[in-house]
């Protein structure tokens, strides 16, 4: 796909709160001509004081907790709330919580305390000791300010035990490995501010990662935790999956291709297409060729100009992600809140395209345009959800 081609509006950056059978090599050179500098993981957000990256600490086996220890810095949170950030995800671990739910229930504690155990103005101080600080609702308490209902002030001051009673709910709520992060932790919390927990998400993917071996990056399959594998519908603790099965035959950015703004992985025409994590449809329809015809159900060919029938996604932390050249109009509308693995179209050749095929971008700082796409592939591996390279 062309720097262009996706239409105007695809130009255009916008700002909103919240929220791929193999082809040959040549066919994927020769499709959707078109696509910033490097992207460097510590770009993600929430790097560890030492500098250690997030591919420094490995993935897997995923290891237990140790809340006694020497933990990882890192330079938004102190000893003290690291610590409490282990115990959070040591309580999941013990209940056999998969690891999706560590990242939801440490965001969740990111949003309502700062990973600090809360007293607050409304209890008399002697029942609430320890504490690290006082918060502002009246009758809230602790890591996840839970009010009475939750239990005594006792109860609600310590960290394992309100982390207990998160994940008891947590897991109640349907579909809570594949949903958004802020719908699921909105059921559990009942807050004002249900959004606000969103951007937590990759800082809390990371801490998991480095406090539990990479954790974020696995995938439950048949009662294990498997690392890098969310390819088929999986989703990883991350909350991210691979949008198909395949192998990234175009690369982005290349020499050849400098204006190639994804990745392009072969696949056979009709191979279901899945959102690569839980977000909101910005556009589904037909992108313009480059004469201006929208003539999105016939396959296109090389040159033709468009990124045929195509959906763009918002994800949390700002993420785009775009996939383009599907066979028939996307199964998604604009504004749907579509959960992660969720069949949103098929593979085609619609467009700019030389064979069945799906181009697949991502754009970050919510912009839609060349100058917001990084390269998925780094990006997807880091999610525990990569893209296979050609052999």
């Amino acid at each position: 796909m062309t720097a262009g081609s996706a239409s105007a509006a695809v130009r255009r950056p916008i700002r909103i709160g919240l929220i791929a059978s193999i082809l040959t090599g040549v066919l994927l050179l020769l499709c959707c001509t078109g696509g910033t500098a490097a992207f460097f993981l510590s770009g993600l957000g929430g790097t560890a004081e030492d500098g250690d990256s997030l591919a420094g600490w490995g993935c897997g086996p995923v290891r237990p907790v140790d809340i006694t220890g020497e933990l990882p810095r890192f330079a938004e949170y102190g000893d003290t709330q690291i610590r409490n950030a282990a115990i959070i995800i040591k309580v999941g671990q013990d209940m056999g919580v998969p690891s999706r739910g560590w990242v939801i229930a440490l965001a969740t504690a990111m949003q309502e305390s700062a990973l600090r155990n809360l007293a607050n103005s409304g209890v008399p101080e002697s029942l609430a000791l320890p504490h690290e600080g006082v918060g502002a609702d009246h009758d809230s308490l602790g890591l996840f300010q839970q009010r009475p209902g939750w239990g005594t002030v006792a109860e609600r001051m310590n960290p394992a035990y309100t982390a207990r009673k998160f994940y008891e709910k947590l897991v109640k709520v349907r579909s809570w490995q594949r949903r958004p992060l802020t719908v699921v932790a909105q059921q559990v919390q009942i807050s004002a501010y249900p959004d606000a927990y969103a951007k937590h998400e990759e800082l809390a993917s990371t801490i998991v990662d480095a406090l539990a071996g990479g954790a974020a990056r696995t995938v439950e399959i048949n009662g294990k935790a498997v690392c890098n594998a969310a390819e088929r519908g999986e989703i990883a603790a991350s909350g991210w999956t691979a949008p198909i099965p395949g192998d990234v035959g175009s690369g982005f950015r290349t020499t050849e291709r400098p204006s190639h703004n994804g990745v392009d992985i072969g696949a056979a025409k009709g191979t279901d297409i899945r959102a690569a994590a839980a977000g909101r449809v910005l556009v589904a329809r037909c992108d313009p060729d480059d004469r201006g015809r929208r003539s999105c159900d016939v396959d296109g060919y090389p040159g033709k100009g468009g990124c045929g029938w195509f959906v763009d996604m918002l994800h949390a932390g700002g993420y785009i992600t775009r996939y383009c050249h599907m066979v028939t109009r996307p199964r998604v509308a604009p504004d749907q809140i579509v959960p992660a693995g969720e069949i949103i179209g098929q593979v085609g050749s619609s467009g700019n395209s030389s064979g069945p095929h799906l181009h697949f971008e991502v754009h970050q700082r919510s912009d839609r345009s060349s100058r917001g796409a990084i390269d998925p592939v780094p990006f997807m591996r880091q999610r525990g959800a990569p893209l296979r390279a050609a052999e």
